[in-house]
């Protein structure tokens, strides 16, 4: 990993993107946000481990960030930085690519680390996709989240959300216009809580088992800050998607 880095500055571009998220998530629900990072640690270097349960997500994530004056860089799947425009901007500001399923996922990785060892704030969603949980808990976790945290020593606080598969449907852009006249005429309460630093119990992503052990953690302590944000849904959503399938072979276990 190269550390000979100055530290990281955002672009006035994303910077600028932050409040356009912050206006549209304003729009078509009603934010509220909990919790906080520490001051010292909201400039970097810092991973956010956020759940994933909408295509709605990363708008609302950069919305909750510029609330805490904080500006992370996302880790997007390589399907966002082949489109034509946004593609180019998503480079622009300083985002990681990663292709998922082949071996350039080890690169976003040793990107990612070069990016933390920068200063800056990686926001990634340990559960590789959108996760498809009857309940809409957290999945089992890919082991990203914590070989990066590891590997560069850094911080991972648990980001949980809850609201935003309301607001945009699973097979988005399929049915995403009735989605939006639906959110704008009824404006769901979107929660986002920023959960507590996580002990990761491990010091060496190489340690055999480390990376799941500590993968497992971030999970566990994802799942604690998710269940106050929906204390009337505890086993399943009151909003179902008809268009989202489901899937339990990635059900997480929590780790004794």
């Amino acid at each position: 990993m190269n550390t000979a880095y100055s530290p990281w500055q955002p672009p006035l571009l994303w910077r600028a993107a932050l409040a356009v998220a912050r206006a549209l998530v304003g729009l078509l629900a009603r934010l509220e946000v909990s919790g906080d990072v520490p001051a010292h640690l909201r400039r970097g270097p810092l991973v956010l481990a956020a759940n994933h349960i909408s295509p709605f997500d990363p708008v609302v994530m950069i919305a909750a960030c510029r609330t805490r004056g904080i500006v992370p860089r996302i880790m997007a799947t390589a399907g966002l930085f082949r489109a034509p425009v946004l593609g180019a901007a998503m480079r622009h500001v300083g985002h990681i690519r990663v292709d998922r399923g082949t071996s350039g996922v080890h690169q976003a990785l040793d990107d990612a680390a070069d990016a933390v060892a920068a200063g800056s704030v990686i926001l990634i969603y340990p559960e590789g996709r959108i996760g498809l949980d009857p309940g809409m808990w957290p999945e089992r976790g890919k082991t990203g989240v914590a070989r990066l945290a590891l590997a560069c020593g850094a911080p991972v606080v648990p980001v949980a959300q809850w609201g935003a598969h309301e607001v945009l449907p699973y097979r988005a852009p399929k049915g995403m216009l009735r989605g939006i006249a639906r959110a704008l005429w009824r404006r769901p309460v979107i929660r986002v809580h920023f959960g507590e630093p996580v002990d990761l119990g491990e010091s060496n992503a190489n340690t055999p088992g480390a990376a799941r052990r500590a993968t497992n953690r971030v999970v566990d302590a994802l799942t604690d800050t998710l269940a106050p944000l929906r204390p009337d849904e505890p086993d399943r959503p009151r909003h179902v998607d008809p268009g989202r399938p489901v899937d339990t072979s990635r059900a997480h276990r929590r780790s004794s």
